[in-house]
């Protein structure tokens, strides 16, 4: 019998696990870890959230198999959110599943659309399950930059032409997990038009869409005229609501693609527990104040964090959204690499960061640091940066660059 398994065989070693297995070990130990590498929210949701999870996890009919698709109320209550946010019309029967939190939703539409063989288009860095969700089903990625610029599309058009098969799928994240870069509607105008052109499917993920700062709004690509031909657009209620273990999200768009998802989930899955559904429905039917106070939080802790690790000797670009700052390594330790660099400071500063190499070759020079410590921590976890820095050697001056 073969010892390794044919998926598993392409699965390289989760880096990010050795950084996580080092924090927990830390922790275990009794040290005081600050961390900032995985993107899980502090705060917790809404009380009335709360309120009617437990409401509804009273009834004695509320126990038994949900429905894969999500119960009705909660598929109209995401179109209602499409509408008032985005002024997209979705029909919630058709045109909208519920999904274990986003990265279960593109695990189950890569199952569904991919062949061996088939050619998909991912951005690189970029979250894992946007290139493994596409491995583990047989595909092969070409990767695609990031940066959306002109280069982006002279790389699209590249592969297009110089790619047997033919690329048939392209997945974006904006704002960006790692990378935190963001787009505009005109951004998406022109992807929309390429992608119909070339007959390519996109899959946008949002997840990142109400944490956006200094008052510019992020778009999605289904207010493009068309884009329901050629997408579908995932989100969660994970980072808006902080509800990032209730593990609710949704795909939305187009028909065929949400036909082919649901029908692969219905053989997979009986949908998350009624009560979570329901509960999420309130988040979004309810009161809306969390999600423009999590915003302000986050915004606050962004200028903290970059103001005082600049003041430690680390310059950190100032990210325009999402909960993530996608920081270049010190320039004097840039040759430790972003996975030894990440291990030191969590040994020495007791600081974690996620290393940019774990989401994919092109982060390699960068960690992903991650907003979900109070203002205090992230002012204690850049003073213990400055006295690593220092240890190493790297005056203000020289760890910045610049300074």
């Amino acid at each position: 019998m073969s010892e390794e398994f044919y998926r598993i065989r392409r699965l390289p070693p989760y880096v990010i696990a050795e950084v996580n297995a080092m924090r927990a070990a830390a922790r275990a130990g009794g040290e005081d870890i600050i961390d900032l590498g995985m993107g899980n929210p502090d705060l917790p949701p809404p009380d009335h959230v709360i309120e009617k999870l437990c409401e509804v996890a009273r009834k004695p009919d509320a126990h038994g198999y949900s429905q894969s698709k999500g119960i009705p109320g909660l598929r109209r209550a995401q179109a209602k959110y499409y509408e008032r946010r985005f002024g997209v019309d979705l029909d919630p029967e058709t045109e909208v599943v519920v999904t274990m939190g986003s990265k279960e939703g593109l695990a189950s539409l890569a199952t569904a659309i991919t062949a061996p063989g088939d050619v998909v288009l991912a951005p690189n860095p970029s979250y894992p399950i946007h290139t493994f969700g596409f491995i583990i089903a047989g595909a092969t990625i070409r990767s695609v930059p990031t940066t959306p610029d002109e280069a982006y599309f002279e790389s699209l058009d590249k592969a297009m032409y110089y790619t047997v098969p033919r690329p048939s799928v392209l997945v974006v994240n904006y704002p960006s997990n790692p990378t935190a870069e963001t787009v505009d509607l005109a951004f998406y105008e022109r992807l929309v038009a390429w992608a119909r052109e070339n007959k390519v499917w996109i899959l946008s993920d949002l997840a990142y869409s109400e944490l956006y700062y200094d008052g510019k709004p992020t778009p999605s690509i289904l207010q493009v005229e068309g884009a329901k031909e050629v997408a579908v657009e995932f989100t969660s209620l994970s980072k808006t609501y902080s509800m990032a273990g209730w593990r609710m999200g949704f795909a939305v768009g187009n028909r065929e693609l949400i036909a082919a998802m649901t029908r692969v989930k219905s053989y997979l899955d009986y949908g998350a527990f009624t009560p979570i559904q329901a509960a999420a429905c309130a988040a979004l039917n309810g009161p809306q104040d969390i999600v423009e106070k999590n915003r302000q939080l986050y915004h606050k802790r962004r200028d903290v964090m970059v103001e005082s690790f600049a003041r430690a000797g680390w310059d950190i670009p100032s990210p325009r959204a999402s909960m993530f700052a996608w920081a270049p390594l010190p320039p004097a330790l840039a040759h430790l690499g972003s996975l030894e660099f990440s291990k030191q400071l969590l040994t020495h500063a007791k600081v974690a960061v996620a290393p940019g190499v774990g989401y994919g070759e092109n982060g390699e020079g960068y960690v992903r640091i991650a907003m979900v410590e109070n203002e205090q921590r992230l002012r204690q976890a850049a003073r213990n940066v400055k006295r690593y820095l220092q240890s190493m050697g790297v005056n203000q001056a020289h760890a910045s660059g610049n300074r």
